[in-house]
C-alpha cells in the first residue's frame, strides 16, 4: 500500500489539476475523483491521514477529503 506521503502527493496533484479548472468547485471535483478512482484502501488511508492532522495536504484537497469523510456512509 502507498505511504501517506505518496497519497498526499497524489491527492495534491489531483487538487492542482482541478483547482486550475474554471468553476470554483475544486473540492467537490477532487472528492468525486478520489471517490471514483481510488481503491477503497487508499481512500481509507487518506481519511486516516486527515484525521491524524493532514500534514502536507493543500487546502482544497483537505476540504475534499473532509467531504469524503462526511459522505463516507453515503457511497
Amino acid at each position: 500500500m502507498a505511504s501517506p506521503e505518496k497519497l498526499v502527493g497524489m491527492a495534491n496533484q489531483i487538487g492542482k489539476f482541478f483547482s486550475a479548472q474554471p468553476g470554483g468547485g475544486a473540492a467537490g471535483d477532487i472528492a468525486d475523483h478520489i471517490r471514483k478512482f481510488w481503491d477503497p484502501r487508499m481512500r481509507a488511508d487518506i481519511l486516516a491521514h486527515l484525521e491524524a492532522g493532514g500534514t502536507g495536504l493543500d487546502p482544497p484537497v483537505r476540504a475534499a477529503i473532509a467531504q469524503l469523510k462526511a459522505g463516507a456512509g453515503a457511497h
